[in-house]
């Protein structure tokens, strides 16, 4: 890996991020308004007596999964632009090797996550009213490693897309059984045992879980600590998956 070329391409795309305003405002800005808009619908909704608000439980669940749903999303469109415009393989014959420029493409990506969640954390926080029992900052740490982890799931999406509009297509289909089985809508433990193992192979049910130690626990458990390195090993297994499948010309 040539550390020139992986600095020459995560400047690029930071470049071309900056001057896409759409995509700006869609990874700044649509997870913070959809966050708001959940924390309207609970608005009038009536608490028992001694029971937790629905509102903090449920915005905590969303920071595991918006930052992961978008960043994919983004992440996968934009990589196989790059390849129909014909500017990966313009690169292939330059000394760039894939994995500087997955490296390179995930660093710029995943540095635009960690802004999208400190803004998300922030708007969770100090405007919502979400608080938790263990401490906001690794909510943020949370929610930072779950949109790269995104990233990494986007840039391998991309290998096996021919064009835009099938990159999208991989959205429901990576992301969608991910929403369903995390937790956020019923329990793990109260599903079936098939659906559970399917959940234990799911990225976003350990980032859910780890919001949800943070949520009852004052520290950092051994339990938190587990759900993190799981995510980071999603992480780096999308990363490598993108590297050895990425093709070197445009199908």
């Amino acid at each position: 890996m040539s550390l020139r070329a992986y600095r020459a391409t995560t400047l690029r795309v930071l470049r071309q991020l900056g001057e896409d305003r759409r995509t700006v405002g869609l990874v700044l800005g649509v997870p913070t308004v959809l966050l708001v808009l959940l924390y309207l619908v609970y608005l009038d909704v009536p608490t028992a007596p001694g029971a937790r608000p629905l509102f903090p439980s449920i915005a905590l669940s969303m920071l595991g999964i918006l930052p992961m749903a978008v960043m994919f999303l983004v992440t996968s469109v934009a990589m196989q632009r790059e390849r129909s415009s014909g500017t990966v393989e313009r690169l292939w014959t330059t000394p760039l090797r894939r994995g500087d420029l997955l490296a390179g493409y995930a660093t710029a990506f995943a540095a635009t996550a960690v802004v999208q969640s400190l803004i998300l954390c922030a708007v969770a926080f100090w405007f919502l009213g979400v608080e938790t029992e263990g401490s906001p900052a690794w909510v943020l740490v949370v929610a930072a490693l779950d949109s790269v982890v995104g990233v990494a799931l986007g840039l391998a999406a991309s290998a096996f897309a021919r064009s835009e509009f099938q990159a999208v297509q991989f959205m429901p289909l990576v992301v969608g059984p991910q929403i369903f089985l995390c937790g956020l809508l019923v329990a793990r433990e109260a599903m079936p045992e098939a659906l559970r193992w399917v959940s234990d192979a799911l990225p976003m049910s350990y980032a859910v879980d780890a919001l949800t130690t943070i949520r009852d626990e004052a520290g950092a458990t051994s339990s938190f600590i587990a759900d993190l390195v799981v995510l980071a090993a999603f992480g780096a297994g999308a990363l490598v998956l993108a590297a050895s499948t990425i093709p070197r010309r445009t199908r």
